[in-house]
C-alpha cells in the first residue's frame, strides 16, 4: 500500500457543493453524485507523483472540474429527453384531434373560460351596482294635470301637457290593484324587483330586432315609467336592472305599485290609472269595479290597439286579454268565481267629457287660475307644475243652462253670412248667489279656442245706465238731498229735460242729452229710473257728490281699479265705468242680500296630493245700509214690472234689475236679481280682427240692440232654468223713510231740480225701521210708508203715487193706485212709449218677445 495519503472517502450522505441547475431533475442530480464518486476512485489508483502529475490539492481540483463537466452534459441529456418526450405525446395527441375534434375546447379551455366569466360577471355586476344611481325622475313622469270640477264633483276640464292626476294607493280600488296585478305580475309582492329571465330574452329580442320586450316585473316597469326614457335599448334596460334592484331596497312594494298606476299609459292621452278611469268610465278610480278594473288593465299591454272604441276590429282579442285578466284574478284568490261569472264585457263610454279647453272650459280654467293667484291661494309657478285638484263653486246645470239660453236668444238670432255686423257680437254674462257670494254659472264667448277673450271678466266696456242704481244707494245711504234742500227719495221730483245744464258742478259745463234728444219735464226720480232718464241722474249725481257715488259703487263690489272710474263727474251716473260683468253680479248681489256684501268666490275647495290647500276667509260685511239697498231694489222692481225691462218677466219670479247702454250703442246690459240669484249679461260688439270695439247698430236686424231686448231675455229664460224647482222667494224689504211718499213738482222745473221742500202732507205714517215682507202679484192690497210688494202694487194713501202693473195695463188696472191729489202712473208704465221713452233704454223690435202679459206668477 503506497505510503501516500490518500483522498477521503466521501461520508455517507455527502453531497457536492457544486451549484445545479434549478431545472436539474432529481435522477440528473444522482446521476452526477455517482459520478463523483466514481471519479475519486479513479484518481485514487491511478495517479503517479512526477512531472506532470497533479499535487493531491490539485487532483482534487481536477477531479472537482470533471465531475461538474460530466454532471452537466448528463443534466442536460436528461432535460432533452424529457422534452423530447412531451412532444412525442403532444404529436401523437394531435394526431388523434382531427377534423371537428380540434374545435371542442379541452376540459381545461371550459374551466378557465367559466371562471373568467363568473369573475367577469361578478365584477360587473359590483362595478354596476356601485356606479349606477338611481336617478332624479323624468319630466314627463312628475307632470300632472290640474283638475277643474264643478260644485257637485264632475270635471270641467283638465290642463297641462299630460293628462294625469296622481292618487295614493288606498284611492284607487282593489279590484283595480288586483286586476293590474293579475295582467302584468301576479308575483309581485313574493318576488325579487327583477327578472334576468326575462330581462335576457327582453334584450335578445331587441339586439335581434324581433320586437319591443316589457321589462317584465312591475318594478321594472315602473323604473322605465319614472326614471328612464322609453327608448328601447340595451343600456336603458341595463340600467333599469340595477336601479330596480335598488329601488326595491328603498321602498316598499306598495309605494312601487302606486308610482306605476300613477305612470302607467293607458290610451285616449290618459296617465295614470285616475285620468284613465275618466277617460274611459268618466268615474274615479276609487269607483272601479273588477269588470272594468280588468279592461283598464288590460290597456296596459297595448293601449292603442285595445281601446274598442277607436279599434272596433280588435274586440276579440280585447276581449281574450279581459277574460285573462279576471281569470288571474279568479286564481289568485282575488275575485269570487261566481262574480267572475256574472261579469260582462264593459264597454268603454264612446264619448266622454272632453278634457281640453275648447267651448266655456278654457274660459273657466284661466279665470279659476287667475282667481288662484290674485288671492294668492297657489303661485302661478306652483299651478305650472300641476297635480292640483280645484272643485269650483260653478253648477253644471246653471252652467249649461245660460249657454243655451245665450244660443236661444242671442247666436241662434245672427246671420253672420248676410250681416257684417252680426260677427261683431259678443256675449258675456255671471251669475251669483247673493248671500254666500259663489259664482254660479259665468258665459265668455261661444268658443275659447276661438275668441280667447273671456267676457265675464274683460273691464272694456262701459257699462251704460246699468250704473245708475248705485247713485241712487248713495244718494239713500248719505241722505243726500237736491240743489234746493229736498231729501232724495224715490219720490223727489227733477228735471227730465234733454240737455240741461247740470247745476251745483264746479267743474266744466256738462249737460247730458236723453237717449233720442226726449224732454220728459218733471219726473219722479222713481220714473226716472224706470225711463233711464240721463239728466235726472246727472244731476242726482252732483247732488250726492261723485266722489261718494265712487265710494258707494266700490263697496257695493265694483273694482276700485275699473277703469274711468278713479276721476268721477257727473258722468259717473251714466256708466261711463268699464266694469265686468263679474264685478257687476256681485255689486247687484250686495243689493239683493240687502246690503251685505260677500266678496265672491270661484273656488269651494282645492287639494294637492291628498291634502287640503288652505282658503282665504271671506267675511260678510254690511256694505251699505239696509234701507239704502232696499230701496235701490224697490225701485228697481218698477224696471221690470213697467219699465225697460218687461222682458226679464220671463224668469216667472219677483224680480228687480236695471239695462243699460254704452254709447255707441257698443254694448247692452240687463242686470238684474231675484232675492235667490244676482245675474249680470252683456252683448258686446267687437271686431273679429281688429279687436276693435264696433256699434251694434242693425245686429240681429234690428235697429239697435239695447239692454231690455237680447240681455233681458237671456237673463229671464236663464233665471226661470236655473231656478227650476226651488221655491218662489219675494223680496222683504225696509224701505227708506217718506220712500213712498209722493211730493209735488217742483214750481218752475225747467230751470233745474224743483225748490220744493214741504212733501206731501198726506203721507203715510209707517215706521221707519219696519221689516215688511212683499207680496205677490196677486197681491192687489195697499202699501204704505215703508212696506214695499213684490210686483206690483198699490198705494192708497191721500197725495200718494201709484205704480201701475207690470204687464202696462190702463189707469185702474190691478196695481193701480188712487189717491186725492195724487199723480197716477199706474197706465203709463204699459206704453211707455207715450210717455216719451229713451227708445235706447227701451225694448226694440223684438225685444219683447218674451214678455208676459197679465202673467201671475206662482
Amino acid at each position: 500500500m503506497s505510503d501516500e495519503p490518500q483522498p477521503k472517502k466521501p461520508r455517507p450522505g455527502w453531497a457536492s457543493h457544486e451549484p445545479q441547475a434549478a431545472d436539474t431533475p432529481d435522477d440528473a442530480r444522482d446521476d452526477t453524485r455517482t459520478n463523483e464518486a466514481a471519479l475519486a476512485r479513479s484518481g485514487d489508483s491511478d495517479g503517479e507523483p512526477g512531472e506532470g502529475a497533479a499535487t493531491p490539492e490539485s487532483g482534487t481540483a481536477s477531479a472537482k472540474a470533471g465531475v461538474s463537466a460530466k454532471a452537466g452534459v448528463s443534466a442536460k441529456a436528461g432535460v432533452s429527453a424529457k422534452k423530447a418526450a412531451r412532444e412525442e405525446r403532444r404529436a401523437a395527441l394531435k394526431a388523434r384531434r382531427t377534423g371537428w375534434r380540434r374545435l371542442v375546447p379541452t376540459w381545461r379551455m371550459v374551466a378557465g373560460a367559466f371562471l373568467v366569466t363568473a369573475l367577469l360577471l361578478v365584477g360587473g355586476f359590483l362595478l354596476g351596482y356601485a356606479l349606477v344611481q338611481i336617478p332624479a325622475a323624468n319630466a314627463l313622469a312628475t307632470q300632472q294635470a290640474n283638475v277643474y270640477l264643478y260644485a257637485d264633483g264632475s270635471v270641467i276640464a283638465r290642463d297641462g301637457e299630460v293628462n294625469r292626476e296622481n292618487v295614493t294607493l288606498s284611492q284607487i280600488s282593489k279590484d283595480a290593484q288586483h286586476a293590474v296585478l293579475a295582467a302584468e305580475d301576479r308575483d309581485f309582492y313574493t318576488e325579487s324587483a327583477v327578472d334576468p329571465q326575462a330581462m335576457i330574452r327582453g334584450a335578445w329580442n331587441t339586439v335581434t330586432g324581433k320586437g319591443k320586450q316589457s321589462g317584465s316585473t312591475i318594478t321594472q316597469q315602473y323604473v322605465k315609467n319614472y326614471y328612464l326614457r322609453q327608448e328601447q335599448t340595451v343600456t336603458r334596460k341595463v340600467k333599469e336592472f340595477f336601479i330596480a334592484i335598488k329601488l326595491d331596497r328603498n321602498q316598499s312594494k306598495d309605494e312601487i305599485l302606486e308610482g306605476y298606476l300613477n305612470t302607467s299609459f293607458f290610451g285616449r292621452g290618459a296617465y295614470g290609472i285616475q285620468a284613465a278611469a275618466h277617460a274611459y268610465y268618466d268615474m274615479d278610480a276609487s269607483q272601479l269595479d273588477a269588470g272594468r278594473a280588468a279592461y283598464l288593465a288590460a290597456l296596459v299591454n297595448a293601449p292603442s290597439q285595445y281601446d274598442v272604441i277607436a279599434r272596433p276590429e280588435n274586440r276579440a282579442f280585447v276581449e281574450k286579454r279581459w277574460n285573462y285578466v279576471l281569470d288571474g284574478m279568479v286564481d289568485e284568490g282575488w275575485l269570487d268565481p261566481a262574480e267572475r261569472a256574472r261579469l260582462t264585457f264593459p264597454v268603454p263610454k264612446r264619448s266622454t267629457h272632453s278634457t281640453g279647453m275648447s267651448g266655456q272650459r278654457g274660459y273657466i280654467v284661466n279665470i279659476v287660475k287667475q282667481h288662484l293667484t290674485d288671492n294668492k291661494i297657489v303661485d302661478e309657478g306652483a299651478l305650472d307644475a300641476g297635480g292640483y285638484r280645484i272643485t269650483t263653486t260653478l253648477q253644471k246645470s246653471k252652467q249649461d243652462a245660460f249657454v243655451e239660453s245665450v244660443n236661444d236668444n242671442l247666436m241662434a238670432r245672427l246671420d253672420k253670412k248676410n250681416r257684417k255686423v252680426d260677427t261683431y257680437v259678443r256675449a258675456g254674462g255671471a251669475s251669483v248667489e247673493p248671500k254666500t257670494g259663489k259664482v254660479v254659472a259665468m258665459y265668455n264667448g261661444i268658443d275659447y279656442v276661438k275668441q280667447y277673450t273671456p267676457n265675464a271678466t274683460r273691464r272694456d266696456f262701459q257699462v251704460g245706465s246699468s250704473f245708475k242704481p248705485f247713485v241712487l244707494t248713495a244718494a239713500v245711504e248719505n241722505d243726500s238731498r237736491t240743489q234746493d234742500g229736498r231729501r232724495i227719495t224715490p219720490q223727489t221730483h227733477y228735471d227730465g229735460t234733454s240737455e240741461r245744464p247740470v247745476q251745483g258742478w264746479a267743474g266744466p259745463r256738462y249737460a247730458p242729452e236723453n237717449e233720442d234728444h226726449e224732454d220728459y219735464g218733471d219726473i219722479t226720480v222713481s220714473e226716472a229710473t224706470d225711463k233711464s232718464v240721463n239728466a235726472v241722474y246727472a244731476q242726482m249725481a252732483v247732488d250726492v257728490g261723485p266722489e261718494k257715488v265712487r265710494q258707494t259703487a266700490v263697496d257695493l263690489g265694483i273694482s276700485p281699479k275699473t277703469p274711468d272710474l278713479a276721476e268721477p263727474g257727473p258722468s259717473i251716473a251714466l256708466g261711463v265705468a268699464n266694469a265686468s260683468v263679474l264685478d257687476m253680479a256681485q255689486a247687484y248681489a250686495t243689493l239683493a242680500n240687502h246690503g251685505k256684501h260677500t266678496p265672491y268666490t270661484l273656488v269651494e275647495k282645492i287639494t294637492q296630493n291628498g291634502r287640503d290647500i288652505p282658503l282665504p276667509e271671506r267675511r260678510t260685511r254690511q256694505a251699505v245700509g239696509r234701507e239704502a239697498a232696499d230701496t235701490t231694489t224697490s225701485v228697481l222692481k218698477g224696471v221690470v214690472e213697467k219699465g225697460t225691462a218687461t222682458a226679464a218677466q220671463t224668469s216667472g219670479r219677483p224680480a228687480a234689475g236695471k239695462t243699460g247702454t254704452a254709447e255707441d250703442d257698443t254694448a247692452a246690459w240687463f242686470a238684474g236679481y231675484t232675492p235667490d240669484l244676482a245675474t249680470v249679461v252683456a252683448v258686446m260688439g267687437q271686431d273679429p280682427v281688429t279687436a276693435g270695439h264696433k256699434s251694434l247698430y242693425g245686429a240681429m236686424g234690428l235697429p239697435r240692440v239695447n239692454g231690455g231686448g237680447a240681455p233681458a231675455e237671456i237673463w229671464g229664460q236663464y233665471t226661470r232654468d236655473a231656478l227650476r224647482g226651488e221655491p218662489v222667494s219675494s223680496f222683504s224689504l225696509r224701505l227708506q223713510p217718506g220712500a213712498n211718499e209722493s211730493q209735488p213738482p217742483a214750481p218752475d222745473s225747467s230751470g233745474g231740480p224743483s225748490s220744493s221742500d214741504d212733501p206731501s202732507s198726506s203721507a203715510s205714517d209707517s215706521p221707519d225701521d219696519e221689516d215688511t215682507d212683499s207680496g205677490t202679484p196677486e197681491d192687489g192690497g195697499s202699501s204704505t210708508g215703508a212696506e214695499e210688494g213684490t210686483a206690483s202694487e198699490g198705494q192708497d194713501s191721500t197725495g200718494g203715487t201709484a205704480t201701475g202693473s207690470p204687464t202696462g195695463g190702463q189707469t185702474g188696472d190691478t196695481g193701480g193706485g188712487t189717491g186725492t191729489g195724487g199723480t197716477d202712473t199706474g197706465g203709463g208704465g204699459g206704453n211707455t212709449d207715450d210717455g216719451g221713452s229713451n227708445r235706447d233704454e227701451l225694448p226694440g223690435p223684438g225685444g219683447l218677445s218674451g214678455a208676459l202679459d197679465g202673467r201671475r206668477w206662482n
